[in-house]
């Protein structure tokens, strides 16, 4: 008899348990990993930047004693005492605006003048949104009668609305220059009684349907939604799909546990803080109200080196010149702005803690579920490496959270774009004039042609050319090149058990600590915490409300006369420079070594096995993967030898587009063109001809061998045989752009239909392979080069033309030598 492990043949019992401990002892050693990385990537980066700094100061020490350094400190004190006096009266002044304008009532930041169309607090769900129409400029072209509506949507985290339309060069101005008539959804302070996110979106509908009502003739208004703009958007789109056209969302979380590790310290605080209990009790605290001021004090927090040193020191470095800036944009982040309970605990419960938006669990007030993948229009993300507030994980990650393969998105007949910036921070994606320029004035000229993409996932790559434009392109991606931006999805299964215990904490709240709180906080109380919240505190401390400001206006205009500023080679300037990059680098310090204690800490309490048998217990997604049953597969499928003349040329063109992988907007301009142009697509309505693309493209992802093999049948007549290849080659740029691929199908969908094309010659220097289009699988990251990117990616390819056919049709596959012999 031989011996055994005494551990062989133990019951299964005892097996949970050896797991546990196995996991258990993993964990502790990729947590020691973790804080080793963090140390030794803290460590490194200040230690070479304090030997910097040292060396800097070093170099400087000679001048510093130099014989004139007694005349360069006199003229740097003079600098210094006038810089402070007029910086202390900027502070007076940004404290004098906040009070004016929360007595006015914080109205929208808009640079442009607008017009109240729609009143939300007077409609039957009465909430504090409204629509206005924004009036152009003079100088700015009359806003044409057939050109689609933008309709603007602002974050309302905190602030208040406006930071779209902020400056001349903003979303609204790269519309307005456009020809586009433009729309903004504003919000009040105060929220309307018992007003619900339900309520909201119900109200927004309503006012896509006025903006309808005003441009019968124009396409479907397009919708930008900014920050947490970007998931109202989404949800009112996926409620309401009808309403809108294309969604573009800037910046925007809508998958709020993605991240990586190492990086977005702000997405643990739930776990960290007590899931949504915190925001109950401020809710109570507030007599029902949540003051936004709490979630800009977080902001805040968040780059405290940025916004409690840097900030402030750039103004008080260059007051004469930065002051102004400075005060634009704190009338802006000094409005606080408020929410009802029920408002902030849905969006707590439901996206920052619970995530459920994009697992298809989400459940607005009025009992309608949002589902995402009833999205119809086009979506076009616009995210940032450098938006420390949403990380592109947290705005792309929806995307292999809704679909488990670009399979899926083309079954469901959905158009997915992203953009992605290399460093612009949150805040420079709506404000920045640079960003203006660029990114949303490309987006806005795509949305002209976009609804002629083929259903897929693209990422949207804008080039400077030579010339100082921009050559935009489409690239087909798939969902793993969503997730190799860094995404640590196995971690995101603590934040389900950080989810299951906010439930367990919040119940717990309201029913022991929420009644004797709810009976201590009169209307008077909440008012009087509000008012001394830190945010308000600060800016009324510097106003004329406070005795002590009294004087200072009459000094900054003192100083404002007698100026003398000290030139920027002044060594004690230079010193102070120094001395303020420490400062800010002390910040960041404190800033790294705080959220990597945060990251271990988190990582410490929810990745523990127990807490995963916890996170196991959520609700799995409602959202159904089996692509072949979705219907509009099957009937496409059945139905693949069905239709005529424009079925042909639409499949013809989604073929060479699939094979090619990518295209340029010029050639999506022109394909757009001619779709709206040419019969039988000029007398098509809007719908009719996105329907037709959708399911021709259908045919040839699910059925490609097929939807090859079956054009003759949708093209007869010799006549129509030669008219559709002509028209796929007006559509086609050329020759010597295309590529062996979209080469070798062309000529494979010749060798079916026995057609030449008019005037060929062979493209020099082309040697086309033989062509290959494979069905779609249904696995996760699929095919590359396979990908079906749009009509226009066909047209840019052009026309190749084919030896005489029968030299080449014994390449050919037996179905296709049937059809053609037939």
């Amino acid at each position: 008899m031989t011996e055994t492990d005494p551990d062989e043949n133990q019951p299964a019992a005892s097996d949970p348990f050896k797991k546990g401990l196995q996991q258990a002892g993993e964990q502790s050693a990729l947590l020691m990993d973790l804080a080793t990385r963090h140390a030794e990537a803290i460590g490194q980066t200040y230690w070479t930047g304090f030997q910097r700094w040292l060396s800097d100061v070093s170099a400087l020490a000679p001048r510093l004693s130099d014989p004139k350094a007694a005349e360069n400190f006199k003229a740097y004190a003079e600098d210094w005492s006038e810089r402070w006096i007029l910086f202390l009266d900027t502070l007076r002044q940004r404290g004098n605006s906040y009070v004016a304008r929360e007595k006015e009532g914080f109205k929208p930041v808009l640079v442009f003048d607008y017009k109240l169309l729609v009143d939300g607090r007077e409609l039957d769900r009465p909430v504090n949104y409204a629509l206005v129409h924004i009036v152009p400029p003079e100088g700015y072209p009359a806003p044409r009668a057939d050109a689609r509506p933008f309709v603007i949507i602002d974050p309302r985290a905190g602030h208040g609305s406006g930071i779209g339309g902020f400056k001349a060069e903003s979303e609204v101005g790269v519309a307005l220059k456009d020809g586009h008539p433009v729309y903004f959804v504003i919000f009040f302070p105060l929220p309307e009684p018992e007003q619900t996110l339900a309520d909201v979106c119900h109200a927004e509908a309503i006012f896509l349907e006025k903006v309808h009502a005003l441009h019968p003739k124009a396409p479907s208004p397009l919708v930008i939604g900014n920050c947490q703009g970007g998931w109202a958007s989404m949800i009112l789109s996926a409620t309401h799909p009808g309403l809108t056209g294309p969604v573009v969302i800037a910046g925007a979380p809508l998958s709020y546990w993605a991240g990586e590790m190492g990086k977005n310290p702000l997405r643990y605080l739930g776990g960290l803080l007590g899931g949504a209990t915190p925001a109950l009790l401020a809710s109570d605290l507030g007599a029902g109200k949540f003051d936004g001021a709490g979630l800009v004090l977080n902001f805040e927090h968040l780059n405290p080196g940025k916004t409690w040193w840097r900030k402030y020191y750039d103004v008080f470095a260059h007051v004469d010149r930065d002051a102004p800036e400075f005060l634009r944009f704190e009338s802006w982040w000094s409005g606080f702005y408020f929410m009802n309970e029920s408002e902030i605990r849905w969006i707590v419960e439901n996206l920052f803690v619970g995530n459920k938006l994009t697992r298809g669990e989400a459940v607005l007030n009025d009992g309608t579920r949002v589902d995402l993948t009833r999205i119809k229009a086009p979506i076009v993300v616009f995210a940032s490496h450098g938006d420390n507030i949403t990380p592109p994980q947290q705005a792309l990650d929806w995307i292999p959270d809704l679909y488990q393969s670009v399979e899926e998105i083309k079954a469901r007949g959905h158009v997915i774009i992203y953009t992605l910036h290399d460093s612009i921070g949150h805040l420079g994606i709506f404000v920045s004039a640079k960003v203006a320029t660029a990114q949303h004035q490309e987006i806005a000229s795509v949305a002209k042609t976009i609804e002629a993409l083929a259903p897929g996932l693209y990422e949207m790559l804008i080039v400077n050319s030579h010339d100082g434009l921009h050559e935009v392109s489409f690239e087909a991606r798939t969902i793993d090149d969503i997730l190799k931006l860094g995404d640590d999805r196995e971690g995101e299964k603590e934040f389900a058990a950080v989810a299951r215990l906010s439930e367990w904490a919040t119940r717990t709240y309201e029913l022991t600590m929420r009644p004797a709180i709810r009976a201590m906080i009169t209307p008077e109380l909440a008012d009087t915490l509000v008012a001394l919240s830190p945010m308000r505190q600060q800016r009324t401390v510097f106003s004329d409300r406070n005795p002590l400001m009294s004087g200072l206006e009459d000094w900054a205009k003192k100083a404002r006369e007698s100026r003398k500023e000290a030139p920027e080679d002044n060594p004690f300037v230079q010193l102070e420079r120094l001395q303020a990059d420490f400062v800010e680098q002390a910040w960041n310090f404190y800033r790294d070594t705080r959220d990597a204690a945060v990251e271990l800490t988190f990582h410490s309490l929810y990745a523990t096995p127990w807490m995963k048998a916890v996170a196991e217990q959520e609700l799995p997604s409602f959202v159904s993967h089996e692509i072949m049953q979705f219907p509009e597969v099957k009937h496409a499928v059945e139905h693949a030898g069905a239709g005529g003349y424009k079925e042909a040329i639409i499949r013809m063109l989604v073929i060479l587009a699939k094979a090619r992988g990518s295209v340029r907007r010029d050639r999506l301009e022109r394909s757009n063109r001619v779709l709206h142009s040419r019969p039988p697509f000029d007398t098509m309505q809007p719908e009719a001809r996105a329907a037709l693309i959708y399911e021709q493209s259908l045919i040839v992802q699910f059925a490609p061998d097929q939807a090859i093999a079956a054009l003759p049948k949708l093209l007869k007549d010799d006549v129509d045989r030669l008219r559709a290849v002509n028209l796929v080659m007006d559509i086609a740029g050329p020759y010597e752009e295309m590529d062996p691929a979209t080469i070798a199908m062309f000529k494979r969908i010749q060798w079916v239909l026995r057609t030449i094309p008019r005037d060929w010659t062979e493209p020099p220097g082309h040697a086309a392979a033989e062509p290959s289009i494979q069905p779609g699988t249904l696995s996760s990251g699929a095919a590359n080069r396979q990908d079906t990117n749009s009509l226009a990616s066909a047209a840019g390819n052009g026309s190749a033309g084919v030896a005489p056919l029968n030299a080449e049709m014994a390449a050919a596959p037996a179905g296709e030598r049937a059809n053609h012999d037939a």
